[in-house]
């Protein structure tokens, strides 16, 4: 018969246990980013607020992606896909949003419905 057992030290373990400081870090930048979004989000910054916002966002995003979706420890065959696939997605919304002022011209100018009168029944 073959022998089956085989060493714990030959493959890593699927889980990385993540030490308890380094989770509560986490934790603690996350909400600090979300009381900096809601500061930003109070200030008058004008053209500057959607791009804050964003930034904001994606640094609490790759927070999340690195340490609580392990991506921190994993592959970066994996990492690399998960983050194409994410190009993919902004590549296919933004040639989107290029294309809808296009429009914008002839969506303005088509003649509108009148509204309905309501009909009234005579007595």
């Amino acid at each position: 018969m073959a022998d089956h057992s085989h060493s714990h030290d030959d493959h890593p373990p699927f889980n990385h246990p993540a030490p308890i400081p380094l989770l509560i870090g986490v934790f603690l930048a996350l909400v600090f980013l979300t009381i900096l979004t809601l500061v930003t989000s109070d200030i008058e910054l004008a053209q500057f607020a959607f791009p804050i916002a964003m930034v904001i966002a994606t640094a609490k995003a790759a927070l999340v992606c690195a340490f609580f979706m392990h991506m921190f420890w994993d592959k970066s065959f994996n990492v690399l896909f998960f983050l194409s696939s994410l190009l993919f997605v902004t590549l296919f919304i933004g040639m989107t949003l290029l294309d809808t002022g296009q429009y914008q011209d002839d969506i303005d100018s088509f003649p509108r419905e009148p509204e309905a009168t309501p009909v009234v029944a005579e007595q």
